[in-house]
């Protein structure tokens, strides 16, 4: 059984798909494609697909991963393509590589997130990011199923800056860009949490809905702020593998066990 871990994006209006409708789209792309899956085992079976930290209804991803298990072996490039024309624009597998270690979800330890905030000055987002900063606890409230919930945004925030951005609304002057980096934590921290938390800080409100966007998720390097892939221990241990598979696989004709000396009758 082969495993094949996907990146895959959700652009323009297809931001406003589900997870679950998300699910149906790529299981018919996975029959259209003709992709060899495997599947579980019961009355009821489904193709092994597993799905790692899916991105809130309503926010675009550049940086959504799943990975599936097939019952042939192909080429994860090839897997990519043909899924590619099977699945709707806006919804793209970007990235394709067989599955060589193991805790892919363990590697998704933070996000990295672009909020636009139209109708906000780049100076006016700075002074509330740093107070949100200046914080050592940003309490905000979130509505679940059981109720209301109270928790810190500002723990999970390993990094936060505004970025002067060029407004493209009409009649709406002014834009700046946040840069979110945070942390997965249990309560999740998602971006709109963190600007209810600049909010409870300094007041900024938005007028228009931020566009939410995750640029990337992976492991966090705590020193520099930054956000590695999370696939590259794959493509690495892919890398180092096919030498020594070259190295096995002995030539016809020739006897490994006498030094490569040609084989013939003895």
């Amino acid at each position: 059984m082969q495993r094949i871990r996907l990146r895959y994006t959700k652009r323009g209006r297809l931001r406003f798909t589900s997870h679950r409708d998300f699910q149906r789209a790529f299981e018919r792309a996975l029959r259209r494609a003709e992709v060899p899956m495997a599947y579980s085992a019961g009355f009821t079976p489904h193709p092994k697909v597993s799905y790692a930290n899916a991105a809130p209804t309503g926010t675009g991803s550049e940086a959504e991963y799943l990975e599936i298990q097939l019952a042939e072996r192909r080429d994860p490039e090839q897997v990519r393509t043909l899924l590619n024309t099977s699945l709707p624009d806006g919804l793209d597998i970007t990235d394709a590589v067989e599955a060589a270690t193991s805790g892919l979800a363990d590697r998704l330890q933070a996000s990295v997130w672009e909020l636009r905030l139209d109708g906000v000055e780049h100076t006016v987002a700075a002074d509330a990011v740093g107070a949100f900063l200046a914080a050592e606890i940003v309490e905000v409230q979130r509505r679940t199923k059981n109720g209301l919930r109270t928790f810190d945004a500002r723990a999970a925030v390993a990094g936060l800056e505004a970025l002067p951005g060029q407004a493209d609304r009409p009649g709406v002057e002014g834009c700046a860009i946040l840069r979110l980096v945070v942390r997965h934590m249990t309560p999740a921290v998602r971006p709109d949490d963190v600007l209810s938390g600049l909010r409870a800080t300094a007041d900024l409100a938005p007028p228009v809905p931020a566009a939410v966007t995750r640029l990337a998720q992976g492991l966090l390097d705590e020193e520099s702020g930054t956000v590695t892939d999370p696939l590259a221990p794959d493509r690495e241990a892919v890398k180092a593998a096919q030498p020594t598979a070259a190295a096995t696989t002995a030539t016809p004709g020739v006897s490994p066990a006498r030094g490569g000396a040609p084989e013939g009758p003895s």
